[in-house]
């Protein structure tokens, strides 16, 4: 593969849509469509630069018996679907004071402890360069509903148990499932 250009198509309030031009092994001009939320991108570099963009919370209570999970309504599949609480870092924040806040604003918890901040990972790598950083820990409190009305997020605790029948008849972002699906089944 080797990079030819890369042009801004559109430019929304938080994504902004690329298309990304080059050349296959044999010679070929592909395009590739992209979205990010950088909205500045002009070079290959760009693609794959070191901002991080959000934070994904996968929390359990002190047991460690229960995993918390967030069921919303998402525009983009047009239903209800369940994921760990995230959220966008804002600037100057770093991943574990946005990990508390988002916390606190879609699911009322606090953050008690992290256990572990993995390597940032990518969302959607087949259609976006979106980073993300997942904050691994604890978590208490009494669950409200999320402090943002435009947000319809329902978050619950849930068991291994509960966990491997929802599996069964919920539709999941892939991240949550696949780490559900392992979490679930561990120590059983």
């Amino acid at each position: 593969m080797k990079f030819k250009s890369v042009e801004k198509i559109c430019e929304g309030k938080f994504i902004t849509r690329y298309d990304v031009q080059y050349e296959t092994a044999s010679g070929k001009t592909k395009n590739y469509e992209m979205v990010s939320r950088n909205k500045n991108i002009t070079s290959f570099d760009e693609l794959h630069d070191g901002h991080v963009d959000a934070v994904v919370m996968i929390m359990h209570d002190e047991s460690k018996e229960q995993i918390l999970l967030s069921r919303e309504f998402r525009l983009a599949p047009g239903e209800w679907v369940y994921n760990f609480p995230a959220g966008l870092i804002d600037k100057d924040e770093d991943a574990a004071s946005a990990a508390a806040r988002e916390l606190q604003e879609e699911t009322g918890l606090h953050l008690d402890r992290i256990e572990d901040t993995w390597l940032e990972s990518y969302s959607a790598v087949g259609i976006s360069n979106e980073k993300n950083i997942v904050i691994v820990g604890t978590a208490s409190g009494e669950i409200l509903p999320s402090d943002n009305e435009l947000e319809e997020i329902e978050a619950f605790w849930y068991t291994k148990a509960e966990i491997r029948a929802l599996l069964k008849v919920a539709r999941f972002a892939a991240r949550t499932q696949a780490y559900c699906a392992l979490w679930s089944r561990s120590g059983s």
